[in-house]
């Protein structure tokens, strides 16, 4: 990641998610979303948005076709961490390093169908590793969202692994089924504990940007 990428990041705060200025979790068809990546990418110039992730589940594609300055490197990866089935969002990586390559799906089916991607057999370490040695960060989607019994302990032990930061800012109520174990207030006073990043995103599955 260039040093001026990951500054930005984590120079972020509330405001800029809120104000609808930065979207760091946007999925496309490449994966399980229904937007084209060229089309949302317009609109987020159209919208005047800073900066945009497209972070499809385990994939690069659309990163491949399309580079532009608003557009942030991303991917999100579905891997456990002992018991936990969790979601690590990848920023500011370069897709084609050697060590991350292996990681990404092997087939459309290993990007779109949760059933398909629950089994995933990703090493967490392995994986925090690779993004970092690709010159990225490591990020933990959605956390409240985690089914760890004890949120700050698993938060700590992914600490140990190399994680870099925490999805804080997250539209929970507009969440797509996915059962809520702990409080968003909760997710963001043990990234404060921790000093860690603070990214955020709508998780976007439809066609249009807000």
């Amino acid at each position: 990641m260039q040093p001026q990428i990951k500054d930005y990041i984590k120079s972020l705060n509330r405001d800029d998610f809120d104000s609808n200025k930065v979207n760091l979790h946007i999925h496309t068809s490449f994966s399980d979303g229904e937007g084209d990546a060229f089309e949302i990418l317009r609109q987020a110039h159209e919208k005047g948005y800073q900066k945009i992730a497209i972070s499809d589940h385990n994939t690069v594609e659309a990163h491949k076709l399309i580079q532009d300055e608003i557009l942030i490197p991303a991917v999100e990866f579905d891997v456990w961490c002992g018991y936990v089935f969790m979601h690590l969002l990848a920023y500011g990586i370069d897709i084609n390093h050697p060590e991350l390559t292996p990681f990404y799906a092997k087939n459309k089916r290993e990007t779109e169908l949760d059933i398909i991607r629950i089994f995933a057999k990703r090493d967490i370490k392995k994986l925090i590793q690779a993004i970092h040695n690709a010159g990225g960060i490591a990020v933990l989607a959605h956390p409240a969202c985690c089914w760890a019994i004890s949120l700050d302990r698993f938060v700590n032990k992914l600490i140990s692994l190399g994680l870099d930061g925490l999805e804080v800012y997250y539209p929970y109520q507009r969440h797509r089924g996915i059962i809520k174990f702990h409080t968003a207030k909760s997710v963001e006073k043990i990234a404060d504990k921790y000093n860690l990043i603070k990214t955020g995103g709508t998780d976007l599955h439809g066609k249009n940007l807000l």
